[in-house]
């Protein structure tokens, strides 16, 4: 009788979760529920699984309306009706066309009209109209009072109680982007819409069995017979598993050959086991598919870096899948792919976000949209958030929202009563979905039309996804494939392309041997100087580097895990340093020796929770990464982990080892397993960093271009056109004769790129380019006005960006000449004459240039000066020291004035704040300051900006940084475009 359910996947509308629903639902004894959420089917397999749990027959479906008006409810009898109902909510909703008043002729599904209806329709034996409690009395005088054969049951159900329904409302009135007050009755729904007992509805329609029998029939008529425990990903990359089996092995030995030659006996023992797993797990059609869009991205010449546990695999690694060798660095294959593993793996493709799209068509091409689909995420109200929705709803001003975040001590007792009751219900709402997104980069790719699974939704981006997330995918079957974008791999890429470009030098990139044993490369990680390399370039990690005296790949892959929070928290990423730069230790057991013996007895790596549970403690390997799963996150109380962890503490007091010894073991293995990374996807990074620093190594500003061209760095742009200076590069503002959209490299100097002036027309920029090349340089601004067409607000940005430079005149005359001359040349193109008549002579006024009005225009337009910030000050600090000079002031206290480059901010085990902030001074030395709990309240820092500070000089492992005990903002000049009036622009 319950044909209608809402969960609060009926985004913005229901209010209630599955649990809570079928929980409820068995507490009344309900035997039957049918889920049919609004445009959404990411509930249904949770609802199936909760049902079968408390003895519930689920039935699946979903609501169909336009805008607010119910058109009808579509209830699948089978898993092919399911199919339906998912084809057609596709065909509608990726055109973005309105559903129609009349479904289709279904073969599969039943159709339910609401009463209201009832004058509009001829009914199929298929379709119904479904009478609420409320409307029974209609029935009277209604003809279908002698046709209740095709009456049922409709009670909708869309909150729990009264305070769901006040919920719900405020959904409602968040959805429609209206005050509370204001929602309209046909915005909201009814105030019985929850679930009513059955005797109570059964005595409601005591005077209609029939209708009573319509419905439980329709119920019974229901199956939705899906099985948790099958394979739907696509199964077959030929038209046989074995033919798949033969390719697979065919590839991978040609691959083999290739990276280790014909005669490598421990590679080819590997291949053969790897081989027999992969194959014995059914996952031969998953590498294929892989290696088939990796061919596809290396004929376009797309970079791309396979990481995660992926790079485990010597198979992958033979495909060039990856390019991380697991044998030299001893990867466990148990740690991708396992016979006990029963959640499937995923290889991680990077690709540059230029790229990355590409990749995706060809997928969607490849193996045909209506197989494929990307997959979504759930986005939930967040705290913060939802109290902001709800103040609007409830007229509660701006700035009172404002107040009232920005003070989460305040009591509930100093509010008033509108306010109290939008905080309680913003604790309600908070963790509901409020809408779907796109996950970074899942594909599916099913054996059967995706629709047979789930409804998908067209985004703009323009390929269809999912409604469920990837945990839901993975609990029915279907394997994710993750092509992922990143900045680092265009900029990777971008700089091997200005270096043909500017050098016609073709580097290859793929040659990571060469890199590994390149002198430039290993004396820019020894000192740190790693700014724009892809992962190693935060301050943390730069202090690292030096700490480590990192000159190997060995020990820069063991950098990218240690920096991760679980070593750092569990104290071994100093032990790790400390150990590494020659300090006695002893293993907490000798047999410790021989399984971490690489990273000095500390656990760096995820795989090393396998290897000292199973070469320590004994457990066999696939258990073994049982535990590092259960480890990593949110399976800590599963009845196998808690399995698995006997198996380990049994087995290491089989083998006699001291009982302090194990428990500690235990404790360093539980703090960090969820943070680190594994060590193939660590390795993957390190790869990436090494073509990062090639290309810095050896053509340093083409890499720094590149980096600032793919928007993508650690860092704000200012910083990276410093590190360009450091390296000899000359920075000029954008300029219409030698610039571009992008910045732009010409020898040793550098333009800024348009693209960088705020509100500056992104068309604009690329004419301006076009018709340069096209007609040739400009040769002054009036020459600008007539070939470029341009509005005098945007021709003003360019003048006080200092586009015009080239010209020799000052901004102030270039916008005097500008607005004398802007009435002739309009925003629209002159039409062109047959003769190039010379424009009338202005004589322009003396105005004479200011560099501190050019900083200011630039900090206004660019977003930071182009000159040295420290030539700005007001008063011109005496007395301090530089970077530099650190080691000649180890223990001592020091004045030093640096410019703000990033903060870090954290805090105590007393849940104090502390700062990590890192500046420049004015040589370019970068200056690390470590800001303690009371000083971060007593100085905090304001913004972008010179310091001036004092504090004690350190020293670690041969890292110098400041623990500042007092701070002070300079100031600067003042803006003299304030007092100004000549320009008047």
């Amino acid at each position: 009788m319950y044909l209608n359910c809402h969960s609060h996947f009926s985004l913005k509308y229901g209010t209630l979760s599955i649990e809570a629903l079928v929980e409820h639902a068995s507490q009344l004894n309900i035997r039957a529920l049918a889920l049919t959420d609004i445009h959404n089917t990411s509930a249904c397999y949770a609802f199936v699984k909760a049902c079968r749990e408390k003895d519930i027959h689920p039935i699946i479906g979903m609501e169909f309306r336009r805008g607010d008006e119910l058109l009808y409810v579509a209830i699948a009898k089978n898993l092919e009706g399911f199919h339906e109902i998912n084809s057609f909510h596709a065909s509608y909703q990726h055109d973005g066309v309105a559903f129609p008043e009349l479904p289709p002729h279904w073969s599969h599904v039943y159709v339910i009209y609401p009463w209201s209806k009832r004058d509009h329709l001829a009914l199929t034996d298929h379709e119904y109209l479904g009478i609420r409690p409320t409307e029974v009395n209609q029935l009277l005088r209604s003809r279908y009072r002698h046709r209740q054969e095709k009456l049922v049951v409709l009670q909708p159900v869309t909150y729990k109680d009264r305070r769901g329904y006040n919920a719900h409302r405020l959904l409602r009135a968040i959805d429609h982007n209206t005050l509370l007050s204001k929602l309209k009755a046909s915005q909201q729904a009814g105030k019985d819409e929850f679930l009513i007992p059955p005797d109570d509805l059964r005595h409601i329609f005591s005077a209609y069995p029939q209708i009573l029998q319509n419905t439980e029939k329709l119920l019974s008529n229901c199956h939705f017979d899906f099985s948790f425990d099958q394979r739907l990903t696509k199964q077959n990359y030929t038209h046989h598993k074995y033919d798949d089996m033969v390719l697979l092995e065919k590839l991978a030995k040609e691959g083999l050959n290739r990276r280790y030659g014909a005669h490598n006996k421990v590679a080819r023992q590997r291949m053969e086991r790897e081989l027999q797993i992969i194959d014995q797990l059914d996952f031969n059609a998953y590498f294929l598919v892989t290696w088939d869009f990796v061919q596809y991205s290396r004929s376009r010449d797309f970079y791309h870096v396979g990481r995660g546990s992926g790079a485990n695999s010597l198979v992958a690694y033979c495909l060039g899948i990856t390019d991380v060798d697991p044998i030299a660095l001893d990867l466990y294959f148990e740690r991708f792919l396992n016979p006990k593993r029963t959640s499937p793996p995923d290889f991680d493709i990077d690709y540059s976000w230029k790229d990355r799209d590409e990749v995706i068509d060809y997928i969607f091409k490849r193996y045909g949209q209506r197989h494929t689909a990307l997959l979504a995420t759930y986005q939930h109200f967040k705290a913060r958030s939802v109290v902001r929705e709800i103040g609007k709803v409830f007229g509660i001003a701006k700035s009172e929202i404002d107040k009232l975040l920005s003070q989460p001590e305040i009591r509930s007792d100093q509010l008033d009563s509108v306010t109290r009751t939008a905080i309680r219900y913003a604790h309600y709402l908070k963790g509901m979905p409020s809408h779907l997104s796109i996950h970074a980069g899942g594909i599916l790719i099913s054996e059967n039309p995706i629709h047979h699974y789930t409804a998908t939704d067209m985004p703009p981006k323009g390929f269809p996804i999912t409604h469920f997330d990837m945990y839901e995918a993975e609990a029915i079957g279907l394997h994710k494939f993750d092509v992922l974008s990143q900045r680092g791999l265009g900029h990777i890429k971008e700089s091997a392309d200005l270096i043909l470009q500017n050098h016609r030098i073709s580097v290859d990139m793929r040659d990571i041997p060469q890199f590994k044993q390149d002198e430039k490369v290993r004396r820019l990680l020894a000192t740190g100087r790693t700014v724009g390399c892809f992962y190693i370039e935060s301050p943390a990690m730069r202090q690292l580097l030096q700490k480590l005296g990192c000159a190997d790949y060995e020990t820069l892959v063991a950098a990218s895990s240690v920096i991760r929070p679980g070593v750092a928290r569990s104290g071994m990423m100093r032990a790790y340093i400390e150990r590494h730069n020659g300090k006695h230790f002893q293993y907490l057991h000798p047999k410790l020796k021989e399984i971490l013996g690489e990273t000095y007895g500390v656990m760096v790596y995820q795989e090393d929770v396998i290897k000292v549970a199973h070469l320590f403690a004994g457990v066999d390997l696939a258990e073994a990464d049982m535990l590092r799963r259960a480890m990593s996150g949110k399976f800590r109380t599963n009845k196998e982990f808690q399995q698995v962890a006997e198996s380990f503490f049994d087995g290491c007091r089989a083998k006699g080892y001291p009982e302090s010894s194990i428990q500690e073991l235990w404790r360093q293995m539980e703090s960090f397993a969820g943070y680190s990374f594994c060590k193939a996807h660590s390795a993957s990074y390190a790869v990436e960093s090494y073509q990062s620093l090639y290309l810095k190594a050896h053509y340093p500003l083409d890499f720094i271009v590149a980096v600032i061209n793919n928007f993508g760095g650690f860092y704000d742009a200012e910083l990276y056109f410093h590190e360009a200076r450091t390296w000899g590069a000359e920075v000029h503002p954008p300029c219409v004769n030698q610039g571009a959209h992008l910045t732009s490299l010409r020898g040793e100097h550098i333009f800024v790129g348009f693209v960088h002036i705020k509100s500056l027309a992104k068309k604009l920029g690329e004419e301006i380019t076009a018709e340069r090349e096209a007609h040739g340089t400009f040769r002054d601004l009036v020459d600008f006005m007539k070939r470029v067409p341009v509005h005098i607000e945007q021709l003003v940005l360019l003048i006080r960006a200092g586009a015009f430079g080239f010209t020799g005149h000052s901004k102030a005359s270039l916008l005097w000449e500008a607005r004398m001359r802007a009435p002739k040349y309009q925003a629209h193109k002159q039409r062109e004459t047959l003769f190039d008549t010379q424009p009338k002579a202005f004589e322009l006024p003396d105005l004479p240039p200011s560099e501190l009005e050019d900083a200011y225009d630039e900090m206004e337009l660019l977003g930071f000066p182009l000159c040295s910030p420290f030539k700005l000050l007001k008063t011109k600090a005496a007395n301090g020291i530089y970077v530099r000079d650190f080691p000649q002031y180890l223990g001592q206290e020091v004045e030093v004035l640096g410019y703000l480059v990033t903060i870090k901010t954290t805090r105590t085990i007393k849940n104090e704040l502390m700062q990590f902030a890192n500046f420049v001074d004015a040589t370019g030395y970068f200056l690390d300051v470590t800001i303690f709990p009371p000083e971060v309240a007593r100085y905090p820092l304001r913004g972008r900006a010179v310091y001036w500070m004092r504090g004690k000089v350190v020293e670690e492992f041969g890292v110098y940084s400041l623990e500042m005990k007092q701070l002070k903002k300079l100031a600067y000049e003042a803006d003299p475009r304030l007092e100004d009036e000549r320009i008047g622009g």
